[in-house]
């Protein structure tokens, strides 16, 4: 029980990032006649994903988090490389690790089944514990640069981190609460490997534990 209402409160944070959106006309209850059945779609959807597997409610954080850092809260993550449109699944901090993409296109799925063409992908970000301005529209076009140069890097030190939060408009008490949710997923062993190994600045037990299942040899994953 306690993990799982951890899991909500980690969901919730993201909402902060989608509450700062700079579109006009955004309203808590923008679906309450289009589609009235959307929000507790949503909310179905993402109980039954993060049931099924617990790291999964760390993964949507991550994901609306990365959205919302480069273009706004606009959906622009989902767009995938075209002819057209180089997307921002790419970018170094998003490749090979930002998921959850399955739970979004479930919850398209199930709330077009009831409403069709009312709701975007940009407003499916919505969670059960935070009441999210809605009305937003997709994204036609997505930003590789942006997402390279606006998302954090597990690499960069405190103060690039607070300077990149702050030009979201989130201070440092802001940060430390988004990147806190952090700890109801998982790390990729190559982006704290030279911490455990190699730096003084760290908890000595921490570390050693944490190289139980990060081996200095074990490469990049």
């Amino acid at each position: 029980m306690g993990s799982s209402r951890h899991a909500w409160i980690a969901i919730a944070l993201v909402f902060l990032l989608s509450a700062n959106s700079s579109q006009s006309q955004l309203t808590t209850n923008y679906y309450d006649y289009s589609c009235p059945q959307a929000l507790p779609i949503v909310r179905s959807v993402i109980q039954d994903a993060v049931a099924k597997e617990c790291r999964m409610a760390a993964s949507l954080v991550r994901l609306h988090f990365h959205d919302c850092f480069v273009q706004g809260c606009d959906g622009s993550v989902l767009l995938k490389d075209s002819p057209w449109v180089t997307g921002e699944q790419t970018a170094l901090q998003n490749n090979r690790s930002i998921r959850g993409f399955e739970v979004i296109d479930d919850i398209k799925s199930a709330v077009e089944a009831v409403c069709p063409g009312v709701v975007s992908c940009a407003d499916i970000v919505n969670g059960p514990t935070w009441m999210v301005r809605l009305g937003r529209r997709d994204s036609t076009t997505a930003s590789k640069d942006l997402a390279s140069a606006n998302l954090p890097i597990a690499f960069e030190d405190l103060n690039v981190l607070i300077s990149k939060f702050a030009k979201q408009g989130l201070n440092t008490k802001e940060m430390v609460a988004l990147s806190g949710a952090h700890t109801i997923g998982l790390a990729q062993c190559a982006t704290f490997k030279d911490r455990i190994y190699n730096e003084t600045n760290i908890d000595q037990g921490f570390a050693i534990h944490r190289r139980i299942s990060c081996p200095r040899n074990i490469g990049s994953t």
